[in-house]
Parts: structure tokens; sequence; C-alpha cells
């Protein structure tokens, strides 16, 4: 059994037991002894895990630390346990914090035995960390992004691990999370910067508090509009090619972020497209009850639906000022099809009642 049959398993037992799960001693026993055995280490001996890890540091004796990893006699992580639930902040891992000072390990673990934040001392040598590189949720990863997160913490198992090879993944993810953040503020707060910068080429003028307004609110409209466009485009892609990557989970979670996206942007439902939605409901009156048949606008197209569900399309209107289309759904993939005028769409009837068949 592979890393990520056992993180699932574990997962699923995890979720199972959790609410009977009190005290730190009980996440101990049922989750974090059961993850690091996960990855490859024998809980039962000494030599490999130390429980109740215990290194004097200067003005502190006595204190320990949940658990100490060891390979070749030498400490390489050490993981300091809290209740399932607990908050998990650097003010609560004091204990990682001093031996990072006095022990050889490179690596600090503080886990509640469902999240495992993960921290180095990148840096400042022997001086942990205040953000974690790398965070591990045992029950909320699924599908690509589990495979990625595996992938990652497989580089901790006793089979692979390799300092070297860690300490370089780990500069990079703490480097690409703090770019993450980043690129989260510049989209919350839009800099006067970035706003002078992608407005040098449309605005010749001086830039006054007024017009910085004006373009502030455009940019702003301007990036959330590129982002939605770039994920409707991978939806289309996909489901024009019939490609098998993408997951009926995932194009329901690109649709989602489409709509919330747009649902900010005051769209406005155009005549066409609420005739074309009633010929649509006319050709569905043949299998099912119209009211099943929901229409969904969009700022880049207006959906059809079947139970007003993301993941029963129907047919997805395109409709531009010079240009008419609509893609009608079939069970892995959509056809595309080019119209002069709405009442066209009665050409397309024997694809539209074969896509609503799929979902009866």
């Amino acid at each position: 059994m592979d890393l990520k049959d056992k993180l699932e398993e574990l997962a699923i037992r995890v979720n199972r037991m959790r609410d009977s799960i009190h005290t730190e001693e009980a996440t101990k026993t049922a989750c974090v002894l059961p993850f690091i055995q996960a990855l490859g280490y024998d809980v039962f001996n000494p030599s490999e895990v130390v429980p109740e890890f215990i290194s004097d540091t200067p003005g502190k004796k006595g204190e320990k630390v949940d658990y100490a990893i060891l390979k070749d006699e030498k400490i390489i992580i050490l993981i300091e346990c809290k209740p399932i639930g607990a908050e998990l902040e650097i003010k609560y891992a004091s204990q990682l914090f001093r031996y990072f000072q006095t022990t050889a390990a490179r690596f600090g673990v503080l886990t509640d035995g469902i999240r495992y934040l993960f921290y180095s001392d990148i840096k400042k040598q022997n001086i942990m960390d205040e953000i974690p590189f790398f965070e591990f949720n045992l029950l909320l990863h699924t599908g690509d992004k589990q495979t990625k997160q595996v992938e990652e913490l497989k580089k901790f198992a006793k089979s692979t691990f390799d300092l070297d090879t860690i300490i370089g993944s780990a500069t990079n993810l703490k480097n690409s999370r703090a770019i993450k953040a980043e690129i989260g503020r510049v989209f919350e707060e839009t800099p006067d910067e970035l706003v002078k910068l992608l407005s040098k080429n449309i605005y010749e003028g001086r830039f006054t508090q007024q017009i910085l307004d004006k373009f502030k609110e455009q940019t702003k409209r301007a990036l959330n509009e590129y982002i939605s466009d770039r994920v409707e485009d991978r939806l289309n892609n996909a489901l024009a090619s019939n490609k098998t990557g993408v997951s009926p989970e995932e194009v329901s979670t690109l649709q989602e972020v489409i709509n919330a996206e747009e649902a900010e942007n005051g769209i406005e439902t155009t005549e066409e497209e609420k005739e074309s939605f009633r010929i649509i409901q006319a050709i569905a009156a043949e299998l099912v009850d119209v009211d099943r048949i929901v229409m969904r606008d969009a700022k880049t197209y207006c959906a059809i639906l079947f139970d007003d569900n993301n993941r029963q399309p129907i047919v997805r209107l395109y409709y531009r000022k010079t240009k008419l289309s609509l893609m009608v759904f079939d069970v892995n993939s959509g056809t595309k099809v080019e119209i002069e005028k709405v009442s066209q769409i009665y050409k397309s009837r024997e694809g539209i009642l074969t896509a609503i068949k799929n979902y009866l």
C-alpha cells in the first residue's frame, strides 16, 4: 500500500472518530502516531521515534516535545501535538522554537492530528521560521490537489528523506506561498503603483486622485475578468476537446468560480438570451417539466442547466454583438454551433434532447 492509500485510509478512520477525540493524548494515539507510521517510521522503535523527547534549553529544564523522529541516530523532525480543532499558531509551538536552537533538527511539525504545519529555518539557520512552508490537511485534500500534496509529503518519508532535497523544496514552497499572498493582496487592494503601471499606455495625462480612483476601479474589474476568462477558456477547451483530465468535480468547481466572480459585475440578461431560453424550454417539454430547465446568466456566457445543477449543463449561449453561437452538451463534451438568429436553435433539437436524457 503506497503513502496515498495509507493516508486515505487514515483520513476515513480519523473522520469517523473525530467527535470522540477530545484530548491531546487521544489525538496522538488516534491520529498522529498512525500518520508517523504511514511515513514509514517504526513508532515502537525508540531509535526512530522518541515520545516525550527531553532536551534542556537555556533557562528551561525538563521541557518535552511530543515526538522526535530520528534517522541514522540524528534528530531530523520534531513534532508538537495539540488536541483536534486547536488553534495552530507559532505561539503554541514554543518547544519547537527552542529545540531548533539545541538540536540538529531542521524541521518542526505543529499538528492537531488533522492539519500538519511544517516549519524549517530557511530565513536564519537554527532559528525556526514563524511561517510554515508547507501544510498538509488530512481531510481536505482530494483529487489532483491531494496527489500534489502527498508527493510533497512523501519527501519526509523514511525511505525518501533527503535533507538537501527538502530544504530546496521548502525554500521554493515558502517563496511560492509568499508570492501567492502578495497576489491576493494586489487583487484585494489594487495598489496605486499597479494601476499606474497597467494604465500608462492607455492614459497619457497626469494621474490626479480622481483619475487614479477611476482607473483603480476599472483595473480591479479587469483583473477579475481576466481570471474568469482564463478559467472559462480552460473549461471550454477541456469540454470541446473531450479531455478526460478534467473531472466532473473540477468542472463544477471551475463553473462556481466563474459564477462567483461574475455575480459581482451586474450581469444583464438580453432579450435574445431570454428568447433562447424559452425555445430550449419548449424543446425540453417533450421530455420533462419545463420548470426543471433553468437559466443562469454570466458575463461571458449564458448557461441553461437541468435542475439548476452546474454538473448538468444542457446548452451554453455565447452571444456577442456580431456573432451568435451555442454549445450543446453531451456526457463528456460539448458541440459548438454557429447560428445567425435565435430561431435556429430548433435545428439543435436532437442534441438538446440527448443532453437532457443523460440526466434522467
